[in-house]
């Protein structure tokens, strides 16, 4: 039969049931973004290569040519469209723009994970500071909340920190790299190996444990002489400040071993979870160096959740109510049928007419297999 039934490895067709939850959840996130002041983009599905070429590597994403041979690929994320879409204007700073769309990623499929998902996020652009942070980690948490999402732990850190914390040890690039794999991997043999005093062994060892909040960034304050590094578990501290007047303590963690995709993030960053799937739904973090690509200077912090990952964890933990279809189908005599329909319709009832010519025997069986609840039959303009 060849592949023409099938869809390409890493993508799904969305039954009814599952699309119908998901525009349905998609319209929540779009009430939240507004209601904050986020304005919403649309960017295309289809960019320059250039556009993501450093911060992307080239095997994660869909490629192509266009009709003059110029190299394109599809989009990775949204933020980085964001951030050349900013960098092209010249609106007043600060600006909030939000965004929900389809992504493209090359080998990223797998336990739950799709080569193509959708996505929502915001990208606060052109304001720095622990407020401007935690605003975007408020509206993040909102957002899982929003959408159902109630068993969420979201873990932050700061990248600032980690950069500090080397200059202070003295460590070079090259053994940099290796501290980052093993604290990431929470690899304490790796570090235990490491050329250096045992006291900063020690040090990079907390960097292995998460699970805290201002109690993980006491304990470590005490062994930090950088000042960049104390300024970082500063804005932490700003932070979680702001989160326990939201009320969204409860959902924090500090962990200081999170230091993925240190090259892009530039400060605070952090990833959230939920039970069923093993991946984050969310994450983001300031990437106040990434419009420098675009020849503007703009501090950015942003976030994104994941729709598809996050329709994954409700169905596994068995919050999921399929969009219903029409709730009322009306057969018989065809012009009576559609009169009904159409009032009903008016009213805000989906409705049917059977255009088949059904009996009234045969329309009841087919509203049962189609779950449809309610089954009018006229015959001549009564039911």
């Amino acid at each position: 039969m060849g592949n023409k039934y099938y869809t390409p490895d890493g993508f799904n067709d969305q039954f009814p049931g599952i699309c119908g939850f998901k525009r349905e959840l998609e319209s929540r996130l779009r009430t939240l973004f507004l209601l904050n002041g986020y304005e919403e983009i649309e960017t295309p599905g289809v960019e320059y290569f250039d556009v993501y070429k450093e911060f992307v590597e080239e095997e994660e994403l869909y490629k192509f040519t266009d009709s003059n041979g110029r190299l394109l690929c599809n989009r990775y994320d949204g933020t980085i469209p964001t951030v050349r879409f900013c960098a092209g204007r010249n609106d007043t700073l600060p600006v909030r723009y939000s965004y929900i769309e389809n992504m493209y990623r090359a080998g990223k499929q797998g336990g739950g994970k799709l080569s193509g998902f959708t996505q929502g996020g915001i990208e606060l652009l052109g304001a720095g500071g622990a407020k401007s942070d935690a605003e975007v980690l408020a509206i993040a948490i909102k957002s899982a909340l929003e959408i159902g999402i109630t068993d969420l732990q979201v873990s932050i850190g700061q990248v600032k920190f980690y950069k500090g914390l080397m200059r202070q040890l003295g460590i070079g690039a090259e053994e940099q790299v290796k501290i980052k794999n093993a604290i990431a991997n929470r690899d304490t043999v790796t570090l235990e190996k490491l050329d250096i005093s045992k006291e900063d062994k020690e040090t990079l060892q907390m960097l292995t444990e998460a699970g805290g909040t201002y109690d993980t960034i006491d304990q470590i304050l005490p062994r930090i002489t950088d000042e960049g590094a104390k300024e970082a578990l500063g804005n932490l501290k700003e932070i979680l400040d702001i989160m326990e007047r939201y009320g969204f303590l409860k959902y924090v963690s500090v962990d200081l071993g999170l230091i993925e995709s240190i090259d892009y993030y530039t400060g605070m960053v952090f990833k959230g979870y939920t039970y069923e799937v093993g991946f984050p739904i969310m994450s983001g973090g300031r990437y106040d160096d990434v419009a420098k690509s675009f020849g503007k200077s703009i501090e950015a912090v942003g976030f994104s959740i994941s729709l598809t990952l996050s329709i994954t964890a409700l169905m596994r933990q068995e919050k999921y109510s399929p969009a219903k279809g029409a709730t009322v189908i009306v057969g018989g005599d065809f012009e009576a049928a559609t009169v009904t329909a159409e009032a009903l319709r008016a009213e805000g009832t989906p409705a049917i007419v059977d255009t088949t010519g059904m009996d009234e025997e045969a329309l009841n069986n087919y509203a049962s297999e189609k779950g449809i609840e309610t089954v009018m039959f006229m015959d001549g303009g009564n039911a």
